[in-house]
């Protein structure tokens, strides 16, 4: 599976990563010392903002997990999943979130009742290896949803898992359907034309302008994000953008949600996944819309509907705690205009004026002037 994806001096740094590990801990049991494994603190509170940097930066926080009457079962699994990795990578392998939770069930006492406990000691894996530039991806455990769907004027140049073939990819040659990013991407290569990359939101938003080939009038790569979007799909238009030197343009939802959420999980990342954030982030995305200043712009007051206790509480933690919009004031301008007016508007709201306005007006006003799109 992963012939050509993997350098082999990445494989080799990261069994090298793992057996190090392993041997500190059978050096503390042999010395009768208990062994114990340490991993970054994953929270909003241990990261740090710098715009010139461009994505939020890990900390010093850090937790450590020791062996004890309490810990032993979690310490147990842990050692089997570096394990598992150990074994993927010597026999150039890979396994989803669901597949390491199946195979646990041949550990014994060591196995995962749940895939939520599963999933949680592969976060702390990959965190912990994080700290010695080994992301999830050279751990050979990969995510089970894809990254994504791409139309739009770009060619992506993949390889036969086997045979090492060269394959292009035309993604304007799909029809009626997309181009389905894959969930690992460091081997692709890209060809494109395209002025700039559209990070949308909604499927229904991406499908309607994919059907009617926005794309094709405005020059441009369409990627459905699909919501929250996946790491896969960030890497995918990180690698685009900066191979190809084009820039990226978000277009959310006007909430809380679509706006502290997806878009700033796709600009700079999330606490949580910290120790990847400097890989799997698009530092030179802009925020296209919708903004609530669009709201009153574009006469969209029919279509919106009420903030609820969810929505206010999302956008009055990101004006207290997080780093990237106390970084900027246009942000926090509208964040709180938008609970001054105490209503949210979907992209779809636009078809308020026609179910073509978005790219008969409103896309082509907007990308007038991207220098009044929000950081």
């Amino acid at each position: 599976m992963a012939k050509g994806r993997v350098s082999a001096s990445d494989d080799k740094a990261t069994v090298q990563a793992i057996v190090r590990s392993m041997t500190e801990i059978y050096d503390d049991v042999t010395k009768k010392r208990a062994p114990k494994l340490t991993m970054p603190l994953r929270a909003l509170s241990n990261v740090k903002y710098d715009k010139k940097l461009g994505y939020f930066e890990l900390q010093k926080g850090r937790k450590k997990r020791t062996l004890s009457v309490n810990t032993v079962r979690t310490f147990a699994q842990t050692l089997k999943m570096m394990s598992l990795s150990r074994d993927l990578v010597t026999s150039d392998d890979f396994a989803t979130k669901r597949d390491a939770y199946y195979q646990s069930k041949n550990w014994g006492d060591a196995r995962f009742n749940e895939q939520p406990e599963s999933d949680a000691v592969m976060d702390d894996i990959e965190a912990m290896f994080a700290l010695q530039g080994v992301t999830r991806e050279n751990l050979r455990f990969v995510p089970d949803q894809h990254g994504g769907t791409v139309a739009g004027a770009l060619t992506v140049i993949d390889f036969d898992l086997e045979s090492g073939e060269r394959i292009e990819i035309d993604c304007t040659r799909f029809g009626s359907g997309a181009y389905a990013v894959p969930s690992w991407v460091e081997h692709l290569e890209f060809k494109t034309k395209a002025k700039f990359i559209l990070c949308i939101e909604t499927q229904g938003m991406f499908q309607r302008l994919q059907s009617h080939k926005y794309w094709q009038k405005a020059n441009c790569i369409l990627v459905s994000m699909g919501g929250v979007p996946t790491r896969a799909c960030r890497r995918f238009v990180r690698r685009l953008a900066e191979s190809m030197g084009i820039p990226v343009y978000a277009f959310t939802d006007c909430d809380p949600y679509g706006i502290g959420n997806i878009y700033r999980t796709l600009k700079v990342g999330s606490g949580n996944a910290a120790h990847i954030n400097q890989f799997f982030c698009v530092p030179n995305a802009t925020f296209l819309g919708l903004m609530p200043q669009d709201i009153d712009d574009y006469g969209l007051a029919k279509a919106t509907h009420p903030l609820d206790e969810q929505d206010k509480k999302r956008a009055y933690d990101a004006l207290k705690n997080d780093p990237f919009f106390q970084a900027y004031v246009p942000w926090q301008e509208a964040l709180k205009k938008l609970l001054k007016m105490e209503v949210r508007a979907e992209q779809q709201a636009l078809s308020l004026h026609g179910l073509n306005f978005v790219m008969e007006e409103y896309l082509p006003e907007k990308l007038k002037n991207t220098k009044k799109f929000l950081p």
